[in-house]
Parts: structure tokens; C-alpha cells; sequence
């Protein structure tokens, strides 16, 4: 009978109902930033009645307890999530068979450069300003031989053919980006990210994808590799950051930004989310409340600049 890690198992027998998702890394505790995005990514779904799933991103740094906290935060707010919660550490599997598969094809190719020689290095000719330069791309055997004869380790990447793709987001309409030859596998044998999550994606049913406008860069590289594996493309929708006082990206070190944080000062649940539904445009108190009052087409085009000195009075607590 074949289990998760068997290769005859890694596609669903029939696909999975339409989903949206909040794919967090348990690097640490969420911030308002991430609570009013992953709040975003449930609205959009719970309101054209597609499923929401929560995965969590863990190839990387896990700080231990995070991801225990992060679930916590997520439905203290009221964003619920249909069962299970994937990790994709439980799911190399999958994506050693998607690179697998490129390969057969011929799309794959080993890279023996460091970070520091690919940042010295001049962009290739072949693609975008930034993309890898091309330095293994045509390596020999015995070259690449020789490489590995220096105990050099190598990621593979892909071998791409096209150097833009495009997109169509729901809030930032068609977007032409960059396509190059994308990491698949790390040196250290981890899949990469940008794999992992269109290989996640379609396995999970998730046909719309709602995160970080500072992810839309990267959204051709996806759905362009989507499209060479044979699976579908998301609808995106990718909604303004929360920023500090600065004009930066929040973070942590940016204050009481954390849910923990809040509690801590007197504020509840219940205003963290007038808060956020407030920079939406949006009253309510509850993920509930909002629901059938949400429109994406009212949603603000700019980031929400927070002071979270100022963020609401803890008097107005609901």
C-alpha cells in the first residue's frame, strides 16, 4: 500500500477542492504585518467560498515553539484553517519528483558557484538585469568532474528557455517579470523554496494565492515553473505590506508589533482586529464580522504605515 514518502503516492488521486492558504515560516512569532496578511488571504477565500489552508514553510530556520505560537495567534484573530496543517518538511518527497521529472526532461543543471562568485559576477547575457550569470550552465562532464573533485557541492538549477513570463494579479493587473535559471535543490540537498511552494500549491488544491506585495517579482518565476511541470497557475492577488515610521518593512525589532506583544500591553484579540480591519478600510471586530462586508475591490493600493504607539487607545478595547 503506498504511504506519503512512496513515489506512486506523490499526485492526489483526484484534485483537491479549490483553496486559498497562509504559508508561514516558524522563524518566529507573527507580526501585525503577518496577521493582516494571513487575515487578508482568509477573506479573500472564506468569501468566494474556496477552502483555507494553512501550511507551514519549515526548509528553513525554525525557531523552536514558533510555529505552536503562530497557530495560536491565527485563531485568536478568527482565522481558522481546514485540517490538516502541512509542513513541508514532511514533503521532500513531492519535490525531489518535480525536480526528478524536470530533469527527465532536461531542464536541470548543476551549479558549483558560491554566493559571493554569483554576486561578483556579471548578469548573463541570456537573461534579466540580476538573474544568474550562466557560469555552469554549459559546464562538460569533465568540468563539472573537476568541481566536484574540489569537494565543491552543488545545487541544481533550472534550465530555463524563456526570460520573462506573465502574470495577472487581481490588485496590480497583468505583470511581466523576470524568469532565470531559478535554485531547484540547494547544495545542501533541500528543495528549494520557489519549487517547494508551486509543487505545495497544486497538491493542496490552491488556486489563489493571496501574500506580500514584495512577492510579486518572484510570481512569474513560479508560475512559469508551474507551467513546465504541467500544473495550474493560482489566481494572485498581492496586497499592500505594513511598513514602519521609516517607510520599512515591519518588524519585530519595530516594537509591541507581535500579537504577544499587544496582549501584554491590555489590548485584545478583538482590537488587534478593528486595528487591522481599520487600515482595510473595513469595521468590525471579529475575522466574522468583516466577512460579508469584505470587497477586494475597495481594498487600499498603498501600505498601511504603522506607529504602534498610536495604534488604537486600549480605552476603545471592544
Amino acid at each position: 500500500m503506498p504511504t506519503d514518502r512512496d513515489p506512486s503516492n506523490h499526485r492526489p488521486a483526484a484534485p483537491a477542492p479549490p483553496a486559498g492558504r497562509y504559508a508561514p515560516s516558524p522563524s518566529g512569532d507573527l507580526h501585525l504585518g503577518n496577521l493582516r496578511t494571513a487575515l487578508l488571504a482568509w477573506l479573500f477565500a472564506r468569501s468566494t467560498g474556496r477552502r483555507f489552508v494553512l501550511r507551514i514553510d519549515d526548509l528553513d530556520r525554525v525557531r523552536p515553539g514558533a510555529e505552536q505560537r503562530q497557530l495560536a495567534d491565527l485563531a485568536a484573530i478568527g482565522v481558522g484553517w481546514d485540517p490538516p496543517v502541512v509542513r513541508q518538511s514532511d514533503r521532500i518527497d513531492h519535490y525531489n519528483a518535480a525536480i526528478d521529472q524536470l530533469t527527465a526532461a532536461g531542464l536541470t543543471y548543476e551549479c558549483f558557484c558560491t554566493r559571493r562568485e554569483i554576486q561578483k559576477a556579471a548578469t548573463a547575457p541570456h537573461g534579466p538585469m540580476g538573474a544568474y550569470p550562466g557560469t555552469c550552465r554549459d559546464l562538460s562532464d569533465t568540468e563539472r568532474a573537476a568541481r566536484r573533485a574540489e569537494g565543491r557541492p552543488a545545487a541544481l538549477r533550472l534550465r530555463a528557455a524563456d526570460t520573462e513570463f506573465e502574470v495577472v494579479d487581481e490588485l496590480h493587473g497583468r505583470y511581466r517579470g523576470p524568469v532565470d535559471d531559478v535554485v531547484l535543490r540547494r547544495g545542501d540537498g533541500i528543495p528549494a523554496y520557489n519549487l517547494a511552494v508551486v509543487v505545495d500549491d497544486a497538491e493542496q488544491g490552491v488556486d489563489q494565492v493571496v501574500r506580500g506585495d514584495d512577492l510579486l517579482p518572484s510570481t512569474p518565476r513560479q508560475a512559469y515553473l508551474a507551467t513546465l511541470l504541467g500544473l495550474p497557475i493560482p489566481r494572485y492577488a498581492h496586497v499592500p505590506l505594513v511598513l514602519n515610521s521609516s517607510g520599512q518593512r515591519l518588524a519585530k525589532r519595530d516594537g509591541a508589533v507581535t500579537l504577544a506583544d499587544r496582549l501584554a500591553l491590555g489590548d485584545s484579540p478583538g482590537h488587534i482586529v478593528t486595528a487591522l480591519a481599520a487600515s482595510l478600510g473595513m469595521t468590525g471586530t471579529s475575522a466574522a464580522q468583516l466577512l460579508p462586508v469584505f470587497n477586494p475591490a475597495h481594498l487600499p493600493n498603498k501600505p498601511w504605515i504603522l506607529d504602534p504607539d498610536g495604534l488604537l487607545p486600549v480605552a476603545d478595547n471592544p
